[in-house]
């Protein structure tokens, strides 16, 4: 099967690129670290009128009227750029929640017993379990109210820990809680390809200017080796995520989740080796790839759960085989 991307596609990733790069570019990006920023709403019209969220709504509906594949361009390019904020829940809201394909509400979601991502700048809740539904009115607020901050790894994702169990007031029709959850590990899976993809740029980079006994350490065999292998890790995880995207099959969603995770997380510890004493500092942009990535792998479809997706998926082909 060819997944090369069509002309539109990549017209479709590049224009995406160029607006964050434009909107939220390294400056913006650690200002918003520095001042612990929530989601900037600007930002997030902008996001709205450029159809990221409304991009798989009909266009009778008002949407771009694209597909799961076009998505995945444009998680993988927010991930490049650590963009922050629930972009995952308020893209599957689109069309639900008003205002969200719009870029004029933020939702966010919970999932089981964690903290939740982003509460407190919130307009509605995506609440994932038996039942999916979002909490909005008088009961959102009474979850903020009475939520408890929780330290975040990640210091551009504010987390919150709800006092008792959020239920919702509204369902969500046309979407089970599984076709959720898979599709919301999906976009996060293509967060986490971005993210892998740009940490092996800086690495690259990194690699070729800086010095040590007269030469680029990108010279140095052990160097080497750690690029080549970021290389690998990317661009296999690349070639699952785009497969799910097309297949849409929840066991191939588990594995790209799987291998995203994985290249995500080993190319952030890879790079700071490659940049040695100083990718351990608060001014480097390495620490930040990495903090995320640890947080996006507990999301949607932990490591855990994929690995038993495909351990039961394999089993059942065993057991038809047999028979």
């Amino acid at each position: 099967m060819d997944f090369s991307l069509s002309t539109d596609q990549r017209a479709l990733r590049s224009g995406v690129r160029e607006l964050l790069t434009g909107r939220f570019g390294r400056e913006r990006m650690r200002a918003a670290v520095e001042g612990g920023e929530g989601v900037d709403r600007g930002l997030w019209a902008e996001l709205g009128v450029a159809g990221f969220f409304a991009l798989r709504l009909p266009e009778a509906e008002g949407g771009v009227g694209l597909g799961l594949p076009e998505s995945v361009l444009l998680f993988e390019e927010a991930g490049r750029v650590l963009l922050p904020g629930p972009l995952v829940a308020t893209h599957l809201a689109a069309g639900v929640v008003k205002g969200a394909a719009e870029g004029r509400a933020v939702v966010t979601v919970v999932d089981r017993s964690g903290p939740v991502a982003d509460l407190a700048g919130a307009d509605a809740i995506l609440v994932l379990g038996e039942v999916v539904s979002l909490a909005a009115g008088e009961s959102l607020r009474d979850v903020v109210r009475t939520a408890a901050a929780v330290r975040s790894l990640d210091p551009l994702t504010a987390l919150h820990r709800p006092a008792g169990t959020v239920t919702g007031t509204e369902p969500l029709p046309a979407l089970s809680p599984r076709a959720l959850r898979h599709e919301g590990a999906l976009l996060t899976a293509a967060e986490q390809l971005g993210s892998a993809a740009r940490t092996t740029e800086m690495a690259v980079q990194h690699a070729r200017a800086r010095e040590q006994f007269g030469a680029a350490i990108g010279s140095f065999q052990a160097v080497k080796h750690l690029c080549a292998q970021m290389l690998v890790r990317t661009e296999l995880a690349r070639a699952a995520v785009y497969a799910a995207a097309v297949t849409g099959d929840p066991v191939e969603v588990a594995g790209a989740k799987l291998l995203a995770d994985e290249a995500a997380v080993g190319n952030a510890r890879d790079c700071l080796q490659v940049h040695g004493g100083m990718g351990f500092t608060w001014e480097a942009d390495v620490h930040l790839h990495l903090k995320r990535a640890w947080l996006r792998s507990g999301r949607w479809l932990t490591a855990a759960e994929a690995e038993e997706a495909l351990a039961h998926d394999l089993g059942a082909a065993q057991q038809a085989g047999r028979g």
